[in-house]
């Protein structure tokens, strides 16, 4: 298996990307490879400078490419402007089969565009999808995560049926249950976009639907996959994730205020290391773009070394379990409806790096 990472994408590229991945090469299976793509000067000083030169030419091998997409850049700039940036030539790569799964810390909307305009959608796939694992006691999958922000009903039955099939894959679960964000728990409720969903996945024989969720159930984990709009979904994610670090501030205020609380602390160490552990981003390695034909990971702008060897670690599982070909054999059993097509997909503006 060959995993290709986009060396200079995110906001500590190149350095703890290489690191990353020399740590992955150093304690994942041995069978990996794995591509750096970038300046070819600068990535192979940092292979070096991270203890990986023992590695290079036999594990890991370096791809030349002058060209960097910012976060800035506009999300088309990956296949107009900058083709020879380290994520085009990455996905390029990657869509030559030249690699299993493409890693990237780099613009959510380019990666995204990219992986859309030059990998292509799996047949039958309207619209690919950010997933996102939410960490709670139950894994639950919300996507979309932030790259549709305009939706169909047929669009969001096909993120349900791809969140199935990831869930059954990679966490072994048999029947996925999914569930569909909403305002309400009734069939009538939420925008017509919404209602006409619900139909669509309650007459699903091949969707395990078990209704609308509210946003007060979210964290009582009553699904394994949470459906939503990208525009709702990034903003369930974000919420989240702000929640998670609020609550340690104010856990750390509260048990280091006097003795006896700092003495509480210590008996608690333990299980505020792992809520912290559950909230941190980089324990999950990335966000998969479920609908591409090939895996692409998106992994946290602020990634760091862990998270990136973590997000290795979650693309080989993603190549090597079948998802794509699964979607795309369930794909020709969904409904076949066309409603018109809506313009304004998010995979071209910029989502942000956090999705």
């Amino acid at each position: 298996m060959k995993i290709i990472i986009d060396a200079m994408g995110g906001d500590n590229a190149p350095g703890e990307i290489v690191k990353g991945v020399v740590d992955a090469a150093s304690s994942l299976d041995p069978a990996i490879q794995y591509v750096l793509v970038g300046d070819e000067k600068t990535v192979t000083g940092c292979v070096k400078d991270a203890g990986g030169k023992k590695l290079l030419g036999d594990r890991i091998t370096v791809v030349h490419a002058d060209g960097v997409i910012s976060m800035e850049d506009d999300p088309f700039d990956v296949v107009r402007k900058k083709k020879n940036s380290s994520m085009t030539v990455a996905l390029k790569m990657l869509a030559d089969g030249e690699g299993d799964a493409v890693v990237s810390a780099g613009n959510t909307g380019a990666l995204y565009t990219g992986a859309t305009m030059l990998v292509r959608c799996v047949k039958g796939i309207r619209r690919a999808a950010i997933a996102a694992i939410i960490p709670f006691e139950r894994p639950m999958l919300l996507l979309d995560s932030g790259a549709n922000v305009n939706v169909t009903a047929e669009y969001m039955e096909q993120f349900a049926l791809m969140g199935a099939v990831y869930m059954e894959k990679l966490f072994d679960i048999r029947t996925p249950e999914v569930g569909l964000v909403n305002n309400g728990t009734e069939s009538h409720k939420g925008t017509p976009v919404y209602v006409e969903t619900f139909e669509r996945l309650s007459a699903n024989e091949n969707i395990n639907f078990v209704g609308n969720i509210e946003g007060k159930d979210i964290p009582k984990c009553k699904c394994d996959v949470l459906v939503a709009d990208g525009f709702t979904g990034n903003i369930i994610l974000k919420s989240i994730e702000g929640l998670g670090s609020y609550f340690m501030k104010r856990m750390k205020k509260m048990l280091y205020a006097n003795l006896a609380t700092k003495v509480s602390a210590l008996v608690l160490k333990k299980e505020l290391m792992q809520f912290k552990k559950d909230f941190d981003a980089s324990e999950a390695g990335g966000s998969p773009f479920l609908g591409i034909r090939k895996p692409v990971i998106k992994a946290h702008g602020s990634s760091d070394a862990r998270a990136i060897m973590n997000a290795c670690r979650q693309a080989a599982k993603f190549a090597g379990n079948s998802v794509t070909e699964e979607i795309e054999r369930r794909a020709q059993f969904l409904q076949k409806a066309k409603p018109a097509e809506i313009e304004g997909s998010s995979a071209g503006e910029d989502q942000g790096d956090e999705a």
